[in-house]
């Protein structure tokens, strides 16, 4: 299995070749500093994987994925990472990228990564993909009690004046109560707050149907 390496720290390369050298599957064809070289290495070696610094000098590793693709169309590229800000991790996810490393991760962990994008699969570390479960809470869990008691009262076809009434506050208080519903849900109307609080059982069908 043929890689190359683009990363502009000597001793990342130097370190990531020293460990694939002992591997009798990998083999690295190729090292480079910049996009110029990586770009040349991996259209003239036709590499099965491409392991890519994030962060170059003045360049952006995933915008060298992209070109890399057109010049090696049946190589495999993983990212190789000081940090898993969650932009950078979406924007990779986005791309389609294969892999997604971080540079704390042990010769082990690179290797299994390499054989397992190798393999046709998608490899993130672990430390990436726990931070990722970690933010996608559910958005409901973001409502004050109040305002889940106006969802519940959306939800069961109340009107902002029957719904300030049985609160025993005022409608613009419930207005502002809905506004940072939607806010908070990422939702344009009422239906859908509505039907999403169905969805997770709040109001009365009936009452919202009738």
């Amino acid at each position: 299995m043929k890689l190359v390496l683009i990363d502009d720290h000597p001793l990342v390369l130097q370190g990531i070749s020293t460990i694939m050298q002992y591997q009798d599957d990998l083999e690295v064809v190729g090292t480079a500093c910049c996009s110029r070289e990586g770009l040349k290495i991996l259209a003239e070696s036709k590499p099965d994987i491409a392991i890519v610094d994030l962060r170059l000098s003045g360049e952006n590793g995933l915008d060298i994925i992209l070109r890399g693709r057109n010049v090696a169309p049946e190589c495999r590229f993983i990212i190789l990472s000081s940090g898993s800000d969650r932009a950078d991790v979406r924007r990779a996810l986005n791309e389609k990228v294969e892999g997604y490393i971080l540079k704390e991760a042990t010769p082990e962990e690179i290797i299994s990564a390499v054989r397992l994008v190798a393999r046709g699969r998608t490899y993130i570390d672990p430390l990436i993909m726990q931070s990722l479960v970690c933010e996608e809470k559910d958005p409901i869990e973001e409502l004050t009690p109040r305002e889940l008691e106006v969802l519940a009262a959306i939800a069961s076809g109340m009107s902002n004046r029957e719904i300030a009434s049985s609160l025993f506050v005022t409608e613009y208080t419930v207005k502002k109560h809905v506004s940072q519903i939607l806010d908070k849900l990422n939702m344009a109307d009422r239906t859908q707050a509505a039907l999403y609080a169905f969805s997770r059982g709040l109001g009365q069908v009936s009452a919202f149907c009738s």
